[in-house]
């Protein structure tokens, strides 16, 4: 880290004031007047406000730049020293309260402007005093689109993107932070609209590692428009906070966990006429325990015997995750119309993981039983470097009408060693395996909108490219001898180097309009290309496969109430791709330990499937609301990971039976399902909000030889949101989630507990949140497999009852509001432990 670099662009932020102060020093004392005043609440009993920011600008033709700027005292009051004789506009700002604006004016040699009682108005008053009381929901459903205001949700509790999502009925999150949309998760995962080298539980920035109290708003897209990429069962967009408030703004925070868990925090922004500065901190170190055990019995051939082998490991171990996250930005007003962009975020990630093993294997009917312990140890580095620009065009003359640009690069490179230890066999044993990814996605889009002349309908069309150029090597040492010192030599076979290149252009165009009689609809296409090319350094192995395929989408909604937004009856269809990767597709070994590897399927197509919604969404006038989704999937060349037994390996390894896990398509799957929000308050300090889906699955089974199978699944989720007094937030969730069929097994039910509580402090200028995940610490991975030649039973408990304690401070106008939780204790794994 250039820390140098980050110093001097810390001493570039706080200077940006620095010619007004000097000119203040060298003006004659004699010339400089303080301005002073209390703001205190417009009503009745006029009481202080403590903490709003105070600014003072130039009131002179052509020049409002900013003179002066500090915050009031506990007690309301301010006052700004060493202001030159002039005319000057003076503003105050509070969350929650109107901004006042107020002319001052300072003569020459005068000392002192007493501004008295500056009494500014409640935002949610109006003349005539009528309160407005109306809140935006958590859950929206708009055109195509779910949704979730993370500040109004205190399911941020768990300070992550993954514990927001889990407030959607169509989303699921499994013990290793991997999130499933609808059961699958092949998801294409934007931050503000562009890809960011975001993963879906692999390698990389991963949405467990996303702030909440970074996030505005997820938009969660399972029909998405054709404006959207067509890959995977849906689209989550994560919309970051733009603050735009004169002067510094943000929010501070620490928060701990027991069993050495930190994660400090800082997020700034700092507007200065026509510029936003944005500067943002996150870190993370945290130690978690891990127990795990497998049982497994396969049935080995070799054409001419056969015999059955049962095999167990168990483990205990500790993982221990450290990340650091920089955002620098800078926000531009070129023009009225025209503003412009850039922003750097550079991540570090440091996993390292332990994994004491016992490991046993018995031929069935015998009685001799091997044993051996050893330990599994990995190492992983990423560092992941962002960039982007975005331009934007509007034309005040014609309301809606848009262009936006934007480009960037996303650079990712990985160390990952693993290294397995073993003793107590008769034959060596054991493996070290140091891999190495280095990854380069370049993207760009240009997107424009035309609203029609009467203000019915846009017409949205635009240009995309992606190209991710990945180039990575393995190399396998097994040991010389049993010994456990001996030395490890290089295994060929095992070890090797590749690189791919993937291109993806693509082009769309949607047209959406407003009908009579309460009717809207949209439609469009979208056209994308897949141009892949790549393989091993030797020759041995390559994947080559270009394809072109078009996309169609349509919503068509209607408003069944009185006002808009009451009553809304919506359908949607859209055509979608499961694009296989190039490590999928290259049919080459890459062992995960010496029982277990994967290999690519050359000959594995991509997966379409058309996807169909009806959903209803009802606001009632008391504040409930409740939103029906009824979907249904059908799939077409479905992939499905399959894992069969290496029975020459296991003969020749000596470590027990090795497994082989690839991909496949199986043939057409289908799954109808409904999904349920409903969000009540009960009493002016309880609100009760319940997401819930159940779905039927069908997994098609062409490809293994076996029947078709098919079961109802489901999740559900209950949160109870009360307020005992003023100031204090607690909330309680459960969730469960049910079993889940597998191409040859099953993924049995888990669910949780959890429980939060919020002190603002100090005027709502803090909070400290107490949090306890997992309560009951039920949240446990348990799978199945079972097939002719193999039966399977895995286990993983990820440590998830953890105690959490943070402390946030906020920053400059920014205030902890009641209704929502910042910066909040990150969970420990997510749904399932």
């Amino acid at each position: 880290m250039n820390f140098s670099l980050t110093i001097n662009s810390f001493f570039f932020l706080a200077t940006l004031g620095l010619p007004l102060s000097l000119a203040a020093q060298r003006a004659p004392a004699a010339s400089r007047a303080t301005v002073s005043g209390t703001a205190v609440d417009g009503g009745a009993k006029a009481e202080p406000l403590p903490f709003a920011t105070v600014l003072l600008r130039h009131a002179e033709a052509g020049d409002t730049s900013l003179v002066a700027s500090g915050q009031t005292a506990l007690d309301g009051t301010f006052a700004l020293p060493q202001v030159l004789a002039g005319a000057y506009r003076l503003r105050v700002l509070a969350m929650g309260y109107q901004s006042l604006a107020q002319a001052v004016r300072v003569a020459p040699g005068q000392p002192s402007v007493a501004l008295g009682l500056l009494k500014l108005r409640s935002a949610s008053q109006q003349l005539g005093e009528v309160t407005v009381t109306g809140q935006k929901a958590v859950v929206q459903q708009e055109l195509g689109k779910t949704v979730i205001n993370v500040e109004k949700d205190l399911s941020s509790v768990g300070g992550t993107a993954v514990n927001v999502l889990e407030n959607v009925p169509a989303v699921a999150v499994d013990a290793t932070g991997t999130v499933s949309l609808r059961g699958s998760s092949n998801l294409t995962i934007l931050i503000d609209g562009k890809p960011a080298g975001t993963s879906n539980g692999g390698p990389g920035p991963r949405l467990d590692q996303i702030p909440a109290s970074q996030i505005a708003q997820v938009e969660v897209m399972t029909n998405p428009s054709a404006k959207y990429d067509a890959s995977g069962a849906g689209v989550i967009n994560i919309i970051t906070k733009k603050d735009k408030k004169e002067g510094w703004n943000g929010q501070a925070a620490l928060v701990v966990g027991n069993g050495a868990k930190y994660s400090p925090s800082l997020s700034l922004s700092r507007h200065v006429g026509k510029a936003t500065w944005n500067l943002g901190y996150d870190g993370r170190d945290q130690l978690y325990r891990t127990r795990s055990n497998s049982q497994q019995t396969a049935l080995l051939t070799d054409g001419a015997t056969t015999s059955s082998l049962y095999t167990t490991q168990d483990g205990t171990g500790t993982q221990h995750n450290r990340n650091h996250s920089l955002n620098l930005g800078l926000n531009y007003d070129l023009t009225k119309e025209q503003s412009l962009s850039l922003s750097v975020q550079p991540h570090w990630e440091h996993q390292s993981e332990l994994d004491n093993q016992t490991l046993t294997q018995q031929t069935v009917g015998s009685p001799t039983v091997t044993t051996q312990y050893g330990q599994q140890i990995a190492d992983v580095k990423v560092t992941v470097l962002e960039s982007s620009a975005d331009y934007r065009h509007t034309w005040e003359a014609h309301k809606g009408r848009e262009l936006t640009a934007n480009a960037g690069m996303v650079k990712i490179d990985a160390n990952i060693p693993v290294s397995q230890l073993l003793t107590g066999g008769t034959a060596p044993a054991g493996f070290k395996q140091q891999q190495q990814v280095n990854a380069q996605i370049y993207f760009g889009q240009v997107d424009y909108t035309l609203p029609s002349a009467d203000g019915k309908g846009k017409l949205e069309v635009g240009l995309k490219n992606q190209v991710l150029r990945n180039t990575g090597r393995t190399a396998m040492l097994k040991p010389t001898s049993t010994d456990p010192s001996a030395e490890f030599q290089l295994d060929p076979t095992n070890s090797f180097a590749y690189n791919f290149t993937q291109v993806m252009p693509a082009a769309y165009a949607t047209y959406q309009r407003t009908l009579a009689h309460g009717w809207s609809a949209q439609g469009g296409l979208r056209s994308e290309g897949t141009f892949i090319n790549g393989g091993v350094a030797s020759g041995t192995a390559s994947v080559n496969r270009q394809y072109v395929s078009l996309f169609p989408s349509a919503t068509v909604a209607r408003e069944l109430g009185k006002e808009s937004g009451q009553s809304r009856l919506q359908f949607s269809y859209a055509r979608r791709l499961n694009r296989p990767d190039f490590m999928q597709q290259l049919p080459i070994q890459l062992y995960q330990d010496p029982r277990n590897y994967r290999q690519g399927n050359a000959g594995l197509l991509p997966e379409f499937s058309h996807n169909l919604e009806v959903g209803h969404q009802l606001n009632l006038a008391n504040g409930a609301s409740i939103t029906n989704t009824v979907f249904a999937r059908f799939t077409q060349n479905a992939i499905q990971r399959i894992r069969t037994i290496d029975s020459v390996a296991t003969r020749e390894n000596n470590v027990g039976v090795v497994t082989r896990e690839t991909y496949a398509n199986v043939g057409t799957t289908n799954s109808f399902g409904l999904e349920t929000t409903w969000a009540q308050p009960l009493a002016k300090w309880w609100r009760v909000s319940a997401t819930g889906s159940v779905y039927y699955a069908q997994i098609a089974a062409n490809a293994l030889n076996t029947a078709n199978r098919a079961a109802l699944a489901g999740t559900a989720r209950l949160a109870n949101n009360f307020t005992p007094r003023k100031g204090l937030d607690v909330q309680l969730t459960g969730s469960i989630r049910s079993t889940v069929l597998t191409a040859q097994g099953r993924q049995l039910a888990t669910g949780g507990l959890d429980l939060a509580l919020r002190q603002r402090l100090f005027s709502e200028r803090a909070a400290l949140t107490l949090r306890v995940s997992d309560l009951l610490n039920t949240q446990v991975r348990r799978t199945e497999i079972a097939t002719p030649e193999l039966q399977t039973a895995l286990y993983n408990k990820f440590e998830t009852r953890v105690a959490w304690l943070g402390f946030t401070w906020y920053i400059g106008a920014t205030k902890a509001k009641p209704d929502r939780i910042d910066a909040a204790p990150s969970s420990g794994g997510g749904f399932g432990g």
